[in-house]
């Protein structure tokens, strides 16, 4: 996990304000394996390499913290740039200002992401090897999704889903078909669809849909491995922290 120098120096607690941490790079009073740096922007991985200021080596808080949230709509999950902060965009950490202390805001990661538009259960946390099992497609975690379409699904859709759809996903700049995994779908009474899935491709759900003929009129997760929203009874926007042995004992546990 690579980290910018000055979001290390603030996750530190040894620093009043991110403003006095990127003046002691500026200062070149921190040196990264030996070497001074005075890039506030420098990447690298705090695990690996060793990290000084003045005389006193720095080092993260080796306490892990994890949060489930019900992400509302309209938030994005990643921190936000300027552009995105000039058009008035809103990221999923600004829930957590009044919450947590900012050390720990600083250090939080999702664990795989959702759109802007899409709402539902998404894993908040400060521990990177966490979020990279969660995501990662080699471990295989299911997710499930609430699918709300203008028309609902026929059968022929449900089968089309089982055997994996193709979708165009867009790489370097450029477009290129994928088949999906296959999916398992069920129906509900009010003609939503309960669709399950094991990847997490750039608006995967939305892009099957479509290829379906299908146009997604709401979309929310509900489950990740055997991690089940409707357990916590969070509203839109409400999270509530969870320890590593509870959230391991029902994340996978399918």
């Amino acid at each position: 996990m690579k980290l910018r120098l000055h979001q290390f120096l603030s996750q530190t607690g040894r620093f009043a304000s991110k403003r006095e941490a990127k003046e002691a790079v500026w200062a070149g009073e921190v040196t990264v394996n030996g070497s001074v740096v005075k890039d506030i922007a420098f990447q690298f991985n705090p695990n690996t390499k060793d990290v000084w200021y003045n005389e006193e080596q720095l080092k993260l808080p080796s306490s892990h913290r994890t949060f489930l949230l019900n992400k509302p709509m309209g938030v994005i999950c990643s921190r936000l740039n300027s552009q995105e902060a000039e058009l008035g965009k809103a990221s999923v950490f600004e829930l957590f200002n009044d919450r947590v202390p900012e050390i720990d805001v600083a250090r939080l990661m999702t664990a795989g992401r959702l759109d802007e538009d899409t709402t539902g259960l998404l894993i908040v946390t400060t521990d990177g090897e966490l979020a990279h099992r969660i995501a990662s497609p080699l471990h295989h975690v299911s997710k499930t999704y609430a699918v709300g379409t203008a028309q609902p699904l026929t059968a022929e859709d449900r089968q089309r889903l089982s055997e994996g759809v193709e979708i165009e996903l867009e790489t370097n700049g450029e477009l290129e078909l994928y088949t999906t995994q296959p999916a398992i779908s069920v129906g509900t009474e009010n003609g939503m669809t309960l669709l399950t899935i094991a990847e997490g491709k750039k608006r995967q759900v939305r892009r099957m849909m479509a290829a379906l003929g299908h146009e997604v009129t709401s979309l929310m997760r509900i489950r990740i491995g055997g991690l089940n929203l409707w357990s916590f009874d969070l509203n839109e926007g409400e999270m509530v922290e969870v320890t590593q042995m509870d959230l391991e004992a029902m994340l996978f546990r399918e």
